[in-house]
């Protein structure tokens, strides 16, 4: 089979399947590609400013829709709440998170404390920036006063194991922060974007540098659609190569059925003129001899007339038999 497609037309034809192939895939990789392409995406809804209050509520967990939205929220920063999360990159560089207390005000769930009419506030963590270590951290103002924020609500992590620093924590876990700060909390927290104290903004003051958090990219859905005509491209693309493999075969079992064809004339042409005589190899054909007299025809006697006895062939005449005595 390997001769019949090395024939110039079944090459040509592999060669013409092969293109053709070719420009089956990329119709196919072109679907693929189209199967998550979408327009331009409207700008997310977690973009938009909603108050915190009606976006979590206080001891409840952050569900997976409110995580990253942007809140706003007033309330004051409460003094003597200041910590630091220790191992935080910022583009590259190993530092420190600086953190406070917010407390919220008409926050639901606030408790009284014992013996008080007082409500005591929820508060929520607050992450007012990143510095490189923690004595730069020491000479960034504290921040008094009411104030109202705008930032991006994040959920909490988890407790982590390690050696306890003073005023340092090693995770933003609200868990453990609530033991620290002896406050009912948010389970989440804020990356603070603007903060305004007294009606003015105060800026992040060196070596105190913004921590900016993009929000997560928008899943796109998947066309099925699109999918399903890439998966068909690549099957036309195999059918493609199998209908040249078929033509070749068709191709060699045809010839192969006109070799024995060719056989069986060349046997039958050149086989022994009687049947039932073989001829061997050394033996010699006799062909029967020929009478050349039989093959002339035989003279007419001549008749004798008016003689009742007349002579017949064959037969001997009296008067002649005695002369020939």
């Amino acid at each position: 089979m390997l001769k019949t497609a090395l024939k110039p037309r079944w090459i040509l034809t592999l060669i013409l399947v092969m293109a053709l192939a070719a420009v089956f895939v990329l119709l196919s990789q072109w679907q693929f590609s189209n199967s998550r392409q979408q327009g331009p995406e409207a700008p997310a809804a977690t973009e938009t400013i909603r108050p915190l209050t009606g976006v979590i509520d206080p001891g409840s967990p952050l569900t997976g829709t409110a995580a990253d939205q942007m809140v706003s929220a007033e309330g004051q920063f409460l003094p003597g709440t200041r910590l630091l999360v220790r191992e935080r990159l910022q583009y590259g560089r190993e530092g420190l998170w600086l953190i406070s207390a917010f407390a919220i005000d008409a926050a639901p769930g606030s408790t009284g404390g014992a013996g008080s009419d007082a409500q005591e506030p929820v508060v929520i963590p607050v992450v007012h920036g990143w510095v490189p270590d923690a004595d730069a951290a020491a000479r960034v103002p504290e921040l008094t006063g009411p104030a109202a924020l705008t930032g991006r609500l994040l959920p909490a992590e988890g407790p982590v194991a390690a050696d306890p620093v003073e005023g340092q924590v090693a995770a933003l876990a609200t868990a453990e922060l609530v033991n620290v700060w002896d406050r009912p909390s948010y389970a989440a927290f804020i990356a603070s974007a603007a903060i305004t104290v007294d009606g003015e903004a105060a800026p992040a003051p060196a070596p105190l540098e913004a921590v900016e958090v993009a929000p997560q990219p928008q899943e796109r859905p998947v066309n099925w659609l699109n999918i399903f005509y890439a998966v068909e491209w690549v099957v036309f693309a195999g059918f493609a190569f199998f209908l040249w493999w078929r033509l070749v075969a068709d191709d060699h079992r045809r010839s192969l059925e006109d070799d024995e064809d060719d056989e069986d004339d060349e046997g039958q042409d050149g086989g022994p003129a009687a049947a039932g005589t073989p001829v061997g190899p050394g033996s010699t054909r006799h062909e029967p001899a020929h009478d050349t007299a039989s093959d002339r025809p035989a003279a007419a006697a001549p008749a004798e007339a008016h003689d009742d006895g007349a002579a017949r062939p064959g037969a001997t005449h009296p008067t002649e038999a005695g002369t020939r005595e």
